[in-house]
Protein backbone atom coordinates (compact mmCIF):
# COMPACT_ATOMS: atom_id res chain seq x y z
CA UNK A 1 0.00 0.00 0.00
CA UNK A 2 3.05 2.18 0.40
CA UNK A 3 3.13 2.61 -3.20
CA UNK A 4 -0.38 2.59 -4.18
CA UNK A 5 -0.37 6.79 -3.69
CA UNK A 6 2.03 8.43 -6.58
CA UNK A 7 4.05 11.83 -5.61
CA UNK A 8 2.00 14.72 -5.77
CA UNK A 9 3.04 17.37 -8.59
CA UNK A 10 1.77 20.48 -10.15
CA UNK A 11 0.11 18.56 -13.32
CA UNK A 12 -0.94 15.57 -10.87
CA UNK A 13 -1.83 16.81 -7.05
CA UNK A 14 -3.36 15.39 -4.48
CA UNK A 15 -6.71 16.75 -3.65
CA UNK A 16 -7.35 17.15 0.23
CA UNK A 17 -10.64 18.37 1.53
CA UNK A 18 -12.23 19.02 5.11
CA UNK A 19 -16.07 18.22 5.07
CA UNK A 20 -18.62 18.87 7.57
CA UNK A 21 -22.18 19.38 8.24
CA UNK A 22 -21.94 23.08 6.55
CA UNK A 23 -18.90 23.15 4.81
CA UNK A 24 -16.92 21.54 2.25
CA UNK A 25 -13.38 22.94 1.98
CA UNK A 26 -10.73 21.81 -0.75
CA UNK A 27 -7.26 22.29 -1.55
CA UNK A 28 -4.34 20.86 -3.88
CA UNK A 29 -1.36 19.15 -2.87
CA UNK A 30 1.07 19.89 -5.39
CA UNK A 31 4.60 19.22 -3.92
CA UNK A 32 5.77 16.38 -1.23
CA UNK A 33 5.71 18.65 2.05
CA UNK A 34 3.56 21.10 0.69
CA UNK A 35 0.73 23.08 2.19
CA UNK A 36 -2.79 23.35 0.30
CA UNK A 37 -3.40 25.85 -2.09
CA UNK A 38 -6.07 27.71 -3.96
CA UNK A 39 -8.36 26.70 -1.17
CA UNK A 40 -11.91 26.83 -1.31
CA UNK A 41 -14.60 26.95 0.93
CA UNK A 42 -18.57 25.54 -0.72
CA UNK A 43 -21.72 25.14 1.29
CA UNK A 44 -22.25 21.26 1.75
CA UNK A 45 -25.92 21.68 1.14
CA UNK A 46 -25.60 23.41 -2.27
CA UNK A 47 -23.95 19.83 -3.43
CA UNK A 48 -26.21 16.83 -3.86
CA UNK A 49 -22.76 14.62 -3.35
CA UNK A 50 -19.11 14.76 -3.03
CA UNK A 51 -18.45 14.26 -6.73
CA UNK A 52 -20.95 17.71 -7.60
CA UNK A 53 -18.56 19.61 -4.90
CA UNK A 54 -15.54 18.44 -6.56
CA UNK A 55 -16.18 18.54 -9.65
CA UNK A 56 -17.53 22.60 -9.19
CA UNK A 57 -14.03 23.16 -6.73
CA UNK A 58 -11.79 21.34 -9.95
CA UNK A 59 -13.43 23.74 -12.68
CA UNK A 60 -13.66 27.12 -9.94
CA UNK A 61 -9.72 26.92 -9.74
CA UNK A 62 -9.00 25.79 -13.15
CA UNK A 63 -8.11 22.35 -12.65
CA UNK A 64 -8.27 20.59 -16.34
CA UNK A 65 -6.89 17.46 -15.35
CA UNK A 66 -7.77 15.32 -12.38
CA UNK A 67 -5.71 14.54 -9.33
CA UNK A 68 -3.64 11.60 -8.76
CA UNK A 69 -5.01 11.23 -5.63
CA UNK A 70 -7.79 12.18 -2.85
CA UNK A 71 -8.23 12.27 0.85
CA UNK A 72 -11.30 13.53 2.40
CA UNK A 73 -11.49 14.29 6.05
CA UNK A 74 -15.17 13.59 7.02
CA UNK A 75 -17.93 14.59 10.18
CA UNK A 76 -18.52 11.13 11.04
CA UNK A 77 -16.80 7.67 12.15
CA UNK A 78 -15.50 5.48 8.38
CA UNK A 79 -15.73 2.10 9.45
CA UNK A 80 -15.98 0.61 5.57
CA UNK A 81 -17.09 1.28 1.99
CA UNK A 82 -20.16 3.13 2.99
CA UNK A 83 -19.94 6.24 4.30
CA UNK A 84 -22.70 8.93 6.12
CA UNK A 85 -22.43 12.10 6.94
CA UNK A 86 -23.30 12.18 10.87
CA UNK A 87 -24.31 16.26 10.79
CA UNK A 88 -25.22 15.91 6.98
CA UNK A 89 -27.38 14.83 4.56
CA UNK A 90 -24.74 13.23 1.99
CA UNK A 91 -24.23 9.57 1.58
CA UNK A 92 -21.31 7.58 -0.51
CA UNK A 93 -20.04 4.36 -1.60
CA UNK A 94 -15.77 5.46 -1.66
CA UNK A 95 -15.49 3.01 -4.46
CA UNK A 96 -18.04 4.03 -6.40
CA UNK A 97 -17.14 7.85 -5.93
CA UNK A 98 -13.73 6.89 -6.71
CA UNK A 99 -14.15 5.66 -10.01
CA UNK A 100 -17.03 8.09 -10.92
CA UNK A 101 -13.96 10.84 -9.77
CA UNK A 102 -11.39 8.97 -12.12
CA UNK A 103 -8.55 9.06 -9.32
CA UNK A 104 -6.21 6.29 -8.43
CA UNK A 105 -6.89 6.89 -4.81
CA UNK A 106 -9.03 8.13 -2.50
CA UNK A 107 -9.82 7.94 0.71
CA UNK A 108 -11.94 9.07 3.52
CA UNK A 109 -10.53 9.70 7.64
CA UNK A 110 -12.52 11.34 10.67
CA UNK A 111 -12.06 15.16 10.61
CA UNK A 112 -10.47 14.65 14.03
CA UNK A 113 -8.29 12.07 13.07
CA UNK A 114 -6.86 14.31 10.00
CA UNK A 115 -6.79 17.38 13.06
CA UNK A 116 -5.64 14.78 15.26
CA UNK A 117 -2.42 14.07 12.26
CA UNK A 118 -2.10 17.86 11.71
CA UNK A 119 -0.30 18.20 15.45
CA UNK A 120 3.27 17.92 14.72
CA UNK A 121 3.20 20.04 11.77
CA UNK A 122 1.85 23.02 12.89
CA UNK A 123 3.78 25.98 13.39
CA UNK A 124 4.14 28.40 16.01
CA UNK A 125 1.82 31.09 14.75
CA UNK A 126 -0.42 28.17 13.86
CA UNK A 127 -0.75 27.76 17.87
CA UNK A 128 -2.44 29.87 21.04
CA UNK A 129 -1.64 28.53 24.05
CA UNK A 130 -3.97 28.68 27.30
CA UNK A 131 -2.04 28.98 30.64
CA UNK A 132 1.89 29.00 30.66
CA UNK A 133 2.45 25.20 29.02
CA UNK A 134 3.72 24.62 25.68
CA UNK A 135 2.68 21.06 24.39
CA UNK A 136 4.91 18.24 23.90
CA UNK A 137 4.65 16.55 20.60
CA UNK A 138 6.76 13.51 21.55
CA UNK A 139 4.03 12.71 23.54
CA UNK A 140 0.24 11.36 23.23
CA UNK A 141 -1.76 14.32 22.45
CA UNK A 142 -5.76 15.02 22.60
CA UNK A 143 -7.68 17.13 20.30
CA UNK A 144 -11.00 18.33 20.31
CA UNK A 145 -13.36 21.11 19.29
CA UNK A 146 -16.80 22.01 18.56
CA UNK A 147 -18.21 22.89 15.15
CA UNK A 148 -21.95 21.25 14.14
CA UNK A 149 -20.97 18.85 16.02
CA UNK A 150 -17.86 18.08 18.83
CA UNK A 151 -15.18 16.03 17.64
CA UNK A 152 -12.26 14.00 19.36
CA UNK A 153 -9.38 12.23 18.93
CA UNK A 154 -6.24 11.30 19.87
CA UNK A 155 -2.05 10.94 18.63
CA UNK A 156 0.01 8.75 20.16
CA UNK A 157 3.77 8.86 19.13
CA UNK A 158 5.55 5.50 17.72
CA UNK A 159 9.33 4.35 19.39
CA UNK A 160 11.51 5.41 16.14
CA UNK A 161 8.97 7.86 14.77
CA UNK A 162 5.32 8.55 13.30
CA UNK A 163 2.54 8.77 14.81
CA UNK A 164 -0.72 6.61 15.16
CA UNK A 165 -3.87 8.57 15.35
CA UNK A 166 -6.83 7.60 17.94
CA UNK A 167 -10.43 8.52 15.78
CA UNK A 168 -12.99 7.89 18.26
CA UNK A 169 -17.12 9.52 18.71
CA UNK A 170 -15.92 11.47 21.97
CA UNK A 171 -18.63 14.16 21.41
CA UNK A 172 -21.09 11.87 22.08
CA UNK A 173 -20.05 10.52 25.89
CA UNK A 174 -22.81 12.35 28.68
CA UNK A 175 -21.43 15.29 29.65
CA UNK A 176 -20.90 15.26 33.99
CA UNK A 177 -19.75 18.97 34.85
CA UNK A 178 -18.50 19.89 38.14
CA UNK A 179 -19.59 23.17 38.60
CA UNK A 180 -23.10 23.95 40.18
CA UNK A 181 -24.36 26.25 37.83
CA UNK A 182 -23.38 23.89 34.96
CA UNK A 183 -25.09 20.83 36.29
CA UNK A 184 -28.50 23.24 36.84
CA UNK A 185 -28.42 23.72 33.28
CA UNK A 186 -27.91 20.31 32.31
CA UNK A 187 -30.46 19.03 34.47
CA UNK A 188 -33.03 21.74 32.62
CA UNK A 189 -32.15 20.47 28.92
CA UNK A 190 -32.55 16.94 30.11
CA UNK A 191 -36.02 17.33 31.47
CA UNK A 192 -36.76 19.84 29.05
CA UNK A 193 -40.29 18.80 27.25
CA UNK A 194 -39.95 17.27 24.11
CA UNK A 195 -36.06 17.64 24.84
CA UNK A 196 -32.99 15.84 24.68
CA UNK A 197 -33.17 13.25 27.58
CA UNK A 198 -29.54 11.82 27.98
CA UNK A 199 -27.66 15.08 27.60
CA UNK A 200 -24.10 14.41 26.08
CA UNK A 201 -21.26 16.45 25.46
CA UNK A 202 -22.15 17.33 21.77
CA UNK A 203 -25.67 18.38 22.38
CA UNK A 204 -24.29 21.55 24.53
CA UNK A 205 -20.72 22.07 23.29
CA UNK A 206 -21.14 22.81 19.71
CA UNK A 207 -22.95 25.48 17.67
CA UNK A 208 -26.16 23.84 18.29
CA UNK A 209 -25.38 23.41 21.66
CA UNK A 210 -24.59 26.75 22.02
CA UNK A 211 -28.12 28.18 21.51
CA UNK A 212 -29.45 25.55 23.94
CA UNK A 213 -27.30 26.55 26.78
CA UNK A 214 -28.28 30.53 25.53
CA UNK A 215 -31.47 29.75 26.12
CA UNK A 216 -31.31 28.23 29.49
CA UNK A 217 -29.13 31.45 30.31
CA UNK A 218 -31.85 33.47 29.44
CA UNK A 219 -34.84 31.41 31.37
CA UNK A 220 -32.49 31.10 34.60
CA UNK A 221 -32.20 34.81 34.84
CA UNK A 222 -36.19 35.32 33.54
CA UNK A 223 -35.15 36.95 30.59
CA UNK A 224 -36.53 36.49 26.97
CA UNK A 225 -34.28 34.46 24.60
CA UNK A 226 -34.07 36.02 21.15
CA UNK A 227 -33.67 34.00 17.74
CA UNK A 228 -29.87 33.76 18.06
CA UNK A 229 -27.44 31.98 16.02
CA UNK A 230 -24.40 30.62 17.22
CA UNK A 231 -22.49 32.91 15.39
CA UNK A 232 -24.79 36.17 16.63
CA UNK A 233 -24.13 34.87 19.97
CA UNK A 234 -20.50 34.73 19.91
CA UNK A 235 -20.15 37.98 18.08
CA UNK A 236 -22.78 39.61 20.98
CA UNK A 237 -20.47 38.88 23.69
CA UNK A 238 -17.02 39.77 21.93
CA UNK A 239 -18.09 43.03 21.90
CA UNK A 240 -19.91 43.03 25.21
CA UNK A 241 -23.31 44.41 24.33
CA UNK A 242 -25.44 41.82 25.36
CA UNK A 243 -24.45 39.85 29.18
CA UNK A 244 -26.99 36.81 28.65
CA UNK A 245 -24.63 35.91 25.44
CA UNK A 246 -21.32 37.06 27.59
CA UNK A 247 -22.52 34.56 30.39
CA UNK A 248 -23.32 31.93 27.63
CA UNK A 249 -19.91 32.18 26.25
CA UNK A 250 -18.88 31.79 29.93
CA UNK A 251 -20.72 28.79 30.69
CA UNK A 252 -19.88 27.51 27.53
CA UNK A 253 -15.96 27.73 28.05
CA UNK A 254 -16.11 26.27 31.48
CA UNK A 255 -17.65 23.19 30.57
CA UNK A 256 -15.87 22.64 27.58
CA UNK A 257 -12.44 23.10 29.83
CA UNK A 258 -14.11 19.97 31.81
CA UNK A 259 -14.95 18.36 29.04
CA UNK A 260 -11.02 18.30 28.04
CA UNK A 261 -10.30 17.58 31.20
CA UNK A 262 -11.88 14.24 31.06
CA UNK A 263 -10.23 13.69 27.61
CA UNK A 264 -6.78 14.30 28.63
CA UNK A 265 -7.40 11.80 31.74
CA UNK A 266 -8.78 9.22 29.27
CA UNK A 267 -6.18 9.27 26.95
CA UNK A 268 -3.06 10.53 29.17
CA UNK A 269 -2.73 13.33 27.08
CA UNK A 270 0.30 14.37 28.89
CA UNK A 271 1.78 16.08 25.33
CA UNK A 272 -0.90 18.93 25.53
CA UNK A 273 -4.73 19.09 24.69
CA UNK A 274 -5.41 21.24 21.27
CA UNK A 275 -8.91 22.99 20.56
CA UNK A 276 -10.21 23.28 16.89
CA UNK A 277 -13.47 23.25 15.29
CA UNK A 278 -15.77 25.69 13.82
CA UNK A 279 -16.89 27.93 17.07
CA UNK A 280 -13.86 28.34 19.14
CA UNK A 281 -11.39 30.37 17.08
CA UNK A 282 -14.35 32.71 16.52
CA UNK A 283 -14.50 33.50 20.27
CA UNK A 284 -10.42 33.44 20.89
CA UNK A 285 -10.40 36.36 22.76
CA UNK A 286 -12.74 35.45 25.25
CA UNK A 287 -11.93 31.48 25.64
CA UNK A 288 -8.27 33.20 26.89
CA UNK A 289 -9.69 35.15 29.62
CA UNK A 290 -12.74 32.30 30.45
CA UNK A 291 -12.71 29.63 33.27
CA UNK A 292 -11.58 27.17 30.90
CA UNK A 293 -8.40 26.04 32.53
CA UNK A 294 -10.12 26.61 35.85
CA UNK A 295 -12.64 23.77 34.30
CA UNK A 296 -10.38 22.04 33.29
CA UNK A 297 -7.81 21.49 36.18
CA UNK A 298 -10.95 20.76 38.47
CA UNK A 299 -11.02 17.13 39.75
CA UNK A 300 -10.77 16.07 43.19
CA UNK A 301 -7.67 13.50 42.31
CA UNK A 302 -5.94 14.50 39.48
CA UNK A 303 -5.89 18.54 39.55
CA UNK A 304 -1.77 18.05 39.94
CA UNK A 305 -1.54 15.64 37.07
CA UNK A 306 -3.89 18.09 35.10
CA UNK A 307 -2.14 21.31 35.28
CA UNK A 308 1.19 19.96 34.05
CA UNK A 309 -0.72 19.38 30.79
CA UNK A 310 -0.73 22.39 28.03
CA UNK A 311 -4.24 23.15 26.50
CA UNK A 312 -3.50 25.16 22.98
CA UNK A 313 -6.04 26.78 20.65
CA UNK A 314 -5.33 25.82 16.93
CA UNK A 315 -5.09 29.28 14.92
CA UNK A 316 -4.36 27.90 11.55
CA UNK A 317 -7.07 28.20 9.06
CA UNK A 318 -7.80 24.66 7.42
CA UNK A 319 -5.56 22.59 9.83
CA UNK A 320 -7.70 19.42 8.96
CA UNK A 321 -6.31 19.49 5.49
CA UNK A 322 -2.75 19.16 6.76
CA UNK A 323 -3.92 16.52 8.37
CA UNK A 324 -5.29 14.59 5.45
CA UNK A 325 -1.95 15.50 3.56
CA UNK A 326 -0.20 13.90 6.42
CA UNK A 327 -2.78 10.94 5.85
CA UNK A 328 -1.41 10.18 2.61
CA UNK A 329 1.64 10.91 2.51
CA UNK A 330 2.38 8.48 5.54
CA UNK A 331 0.51 5.92 2.51
CA UNK A 332 3.20 6.96 -0.21
CA UNK A 333 6.79 7.38 -1.21
CA UNK A 334 6.53 10.70 0.20
CA UNK A 335 6.78 9.25 3.99
CA UNK A 336 10.70 10.78 4.08
CA UNK A 337 9.47 14.40 2.83
CA UNK A 338 9.72 17.64 5.41
CA UNK A 339 6.46 19.10 5.44
CA UNK A 340 6.37 22.97 5.35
Amino acid sequence: MSREIPLPSAERPWLVADIGGTNARFGLITRPGGRAERILVLRAAEHPDLESAVGQYLSAVGVDGRPSAMCAAVAGPVTGDRFRFTNGTWALSISETRSRLGVEALHLINDFEALALSLPHLRDDDLLVIGDRRPDTSLPMAVLGPGTGLGVAGLVPIPGGGYVPLPGEGGHMLLRPGHGEDAEAIDVLRGERGGLGMVTAEHILSGPGLTRLYRYVARSQGEHAEALSPADISARALAGTDHLCSSTIEAFCRLLGTFAGGVALTLGARGGVFLAGGVLPRIAELLVKSEFREGFETNPTMAAYLHRISTVLVTAPYPALLGARAWLESHSDTREAVPA
